[in-house]
């Protein structure tokens, strides 16, 4: 009797947890939609941090000094970064006037805050030089003390193959492959745009099933905002953080009786 008595407490417990499970906040290249702020810059970081998001999301290319540098386009003030040297690409400026920072400068602040990092390792048109972007990106995570606050996420199935051959931190996959697919390749979870799961809904099941995660990106508007909650998403990627915390602090908890 003792035993069944236990069992049922430890039910309530887990359907409970089930319940109140929320997603996490990533803000995606920072948060950098408010003023004084832009896209991948350190203080775009710093916000996301203040505010309390779970992770930010940033992405990274290396130059052809095989220097680690920070910025979503593969081009910044029409300078191509993985053909340009570190000494031109680290003197352009963002749109709030800091210089454009380098992977060794964003993880030296990213050190001293307590917000976790998703890392896009961006695709290069060099697979030699995407090879050995991984190896050194791998090391200075290591290196500056950060690799249990770290994940990784890529386009690039050659980046992708290389991570899980490096190390055994989340990655996930940016192509929407089915999720038997992702598991035999060594994903650890989808990180899809919001219309790959919406045209494959049974998608988050599987992955959930698999004991895959699922990140939606980049979702910033309440209808899509409510749609991953609804959905269970583990991760909701967003240029609009402080509206994503709002939403699921304010969703109706279920009440287990």
């Amino acid at each position: 009797m003792k035993r069944i008595l236990v069992l049922i407490c430890l039910m309530k417990f887990l359907t409970i947890s089930i319940a109140n499970a929320q997603p996490k906040v990533v803000a995606h290249r920072g948060y950098w939609d408010i003023e004084g702020s832009a896209q991948n810059s350190i203080r775009a970081l710093i916000k996301a941090d203040s505010i309390k998001c779970d992770a930010c999301e940033f992405d990274v290319w290396m130059t052809v000094d095989k220097k680690l540098v920070v910025n979503h386009d593969n081009k910044i003030n029409g300078y191509e970064i993985e053909t340009t040297s570190s000494d031109t690409i680290l003197n352009q400026k963002l749109k709030n006037g800091e210089f454009l920072p380098s992977l060794n400068q964003f993880l030296d602040v990213a050190k001293h805050l307590k917000i976790d990092l998703v890392l896009e390792v961006k695709p290069h048109k060099d697979k030699i030089h995407e090879t050995e972007a991984v190896k050194m990106i791998l090391d200075m995570v290591k290196e500056k003390g950060l690799k249990k606050r770290t994940s990784y996420i890529t386009f690039s199935r050659n980046a992708f193959d290389e991570l899980v051959k490096q190390t055994k931190r989340p990655i996930l996959y940016l192509n929407g492959v089915a999720p038997d697919v992702l598991k035999s390749i060594g994903g650890t979870g989808a990180d899809y745009h919001i219309d790959v799961f919406k045209k494959n809904p049974e998608w988050i099941k599987q992955l959930h099933d698999s004991g895959l995660e699922v990140n939606v990106w980049t979702v910033s508007d309440p209808e899509g905002i409510q749609w991953c909650i609804d959905n269970e998403a583990d991760y909701i990627t967003t240029n609009n953080p402080e509206l994503v915390q709002k939403m699921i602090k304010s969703r109706p908890q279920n009440n287990i009786k």
